[in-house]
């Protein structure tokens, strides 16, 4: 079956529509009260002006349930050789990025089950290991959003809110340290991928990063050959990261991926999540 995908939304198309429509609607987030549960410790940023960044809530997971979730790896097992692995594809990311002037990178699978929101989460967070730098993680996979429950948060964060300009960055978007912002999601969206091709979708995430100016910014997204967001989100993104599985990922569901991906954004690696054991 032959698909097209849109064309690239230029930056101008998208400040156009950020103008257009605006950050109509009511806050998503009134307090502190609405956004997080006891569980989880929200410090308010207290920043009226100067850097957006630091105007971020910090938020600080609860370190038990966080150990206890089994997804970050690097954080707590650094000697463990998937955590050296993690490292290693950080700085090959990086010097990827720097050469070609790139920041936005997508991570998905071909299929549910790979991987790609632990992989996501464990390459957030070491890029925010490196002293001075700014990462964002952005849990773009409103089919099944899983960034937060990963990392251990507990809390109440409708991105398609913050996508649709419901929602202020500031009252949306956190921090979990000097160098890692998140863009949290806690509900499904069966509209998930006519949102992504939304303009205003496009703007809303132009405006941040204009405002973050971090230095990569890693997109959690669907299975690649399960829904089309990812192909709605290709004119936003600089490369695609693909999270294979050696356990259930065929070679033609990495060629279908590619297929996909061919004449709108380059596949900048391809990550073994599980390996298939010798018989």
């Amino acid at each position: 079956m032959n698909m097209s995908y849109p064309l690239p939304t230029s930056k101008e198309q998208s400040r156009l529509a950020r103008k257009q429509y605006g950050r109509t609607g009511t806050k998503a987030h009134n307090n502190e009260a609405d956004v997080m549960s006891s569980e989880t410790l929200m410090i308010e940023g207290g920043h009226k002006s100067g850097d957006p960044w630091d105007a971020l809530p910090l938020l600080l997971p609860d370190a038990q349930a966080h150990a206890q979730t089994g997804a970050p790896l690097v954080d707590y097992h650094r000697d463990h050789p998937a955590s050296k692995a993690f490292d290693l594809l950080r700085t090959r990311l990086v010097q990827a990025l720097r050469q070609h002037g790139w920041s936005r990178i997508g991570v998905a699978a071909p299929t549910t089950g790979c991987g790609s929101t632990f992989t996501a989460v464990n390459l957030a967070l070491s890029l925010a290991r490196v002293p001075g730098s700014r990462s964002a993680l952005i849990d773009l996979d409103q089919r099944k959003p899983g960034i937060a429950s990963a990392l251990g948060l507990q809390g109440n964060w409708p991105i398609s809110d913050f996508l649709s300009g419901r929602a202020l960055m500031e009252e949306h978007m956190v921090r979990m340290s000097d160098t890692l912002a998140l863009g949290l999601n806690s509900e499904k969206n069966v509209n998930a991928s006519e949102q992504l091709h939304d303009q205003v979708t496009a703007a809303v995430l132009e405006d941040t990063e204009e405002d973050l100016s971090p230095d990569v910014v890693l997109y959690d997204l669907p299975a690649m050959l399960e829904y089309d967001d990812l192909a709605a989100f290709l004119p936003q993104l600089d490369g695609v990261l693909l999270v294979t599985d050696g356990t259930q990922t065929t070679q033609k569901q990495i060629e279908d991926c590619e297929r996909v991906l061919d004449g709108h954004a380059p596949l900048l690696g391809v990550v073994l999540n599980r390996g298939r054991e010798a018989a």
